[in-house]
């Protein structure tokens, strides 16, 4: 638990935020109420994933962000992303990506882009031109490997904050216990 004091929702900006959050999930995370402390930075934040994901495209953002939050063990990342990857993975695939995206029948591509988010969460410093070359051998373009390493990065960026100031886990609602057992640290 956190020491940290989240604000309620009398300043604007704040009840902005946290009617954002019930729109969209139907509840306001612990980490929307954090990251509420500084509702300017956390604006910010959501406007620079909006642009990795314009040109990026969902599905690869979200798999890029569940290879980044699982390399570097942020649970509270890995249930919101899950519950965000509903809407893009039937339910079977996503637990197969969740336990191991290596056998949950994605393409090269894919776990490659994968592959690259998780080395860079892990060891960034170990990372060479032959990383970003495996990449544009499956078809990347260049400006796809700059979106891979900034969705895995931003990622990276947001889920050591949370680390940091103690974040309380969420489970969201809508996750079926096949999809929470995947989820459950190893």
């Amino acid at each position: 638990m956190s020491i940290i004091t989240t604000p309620d929702d009398a300043d604007e900006a704040v009840a902005d935020l946290y009617a954002s959050e019930i729109a969209e999930l139907g509840y306001v995370p612990s980490h929307t109420r954090m990251m509420a402390v500084n509702p300017e930075a956390f604006r910010a934040f959501q406007q620079l994933v909006r642009t990795i994901v314009a040109q990026l495209g969902v599905r690869r953002y979200e798999l890029a962000t569940l290879a980044a939050a699982d390399a570097i063990g942020s649970q509270s990342c890995r249930y919101a992303h899950a519950r965000k990857s509903l809407n893009l993975f039937d339910e079977e695939q996503l637990e197969r990506i969740l336990r191991d995206y290596h056998d949950a029948r994605l393409s090269d591509a894919d776990m490659a882009l994968m592959d690259f988010a998780a080395k860079l969460s892990r060891d960034s410093a170990s990372m060479t031109d032959a990383d970003s070359l495996r990449l544009r051998d499956v078809g990347f373009t260049d400006r796809e490997i700059v979106d891979i390493a900034l969705a895995a990065s931003v990622r990276n960026y947001f889920s050591r904050a949370l680390h940091a100031l103690a974040v309380e886990v969420d489970i969201p609602p809508g996750l079926s216990a096949s999809i929470q057992d995947a989820l459950a640290p190893r």
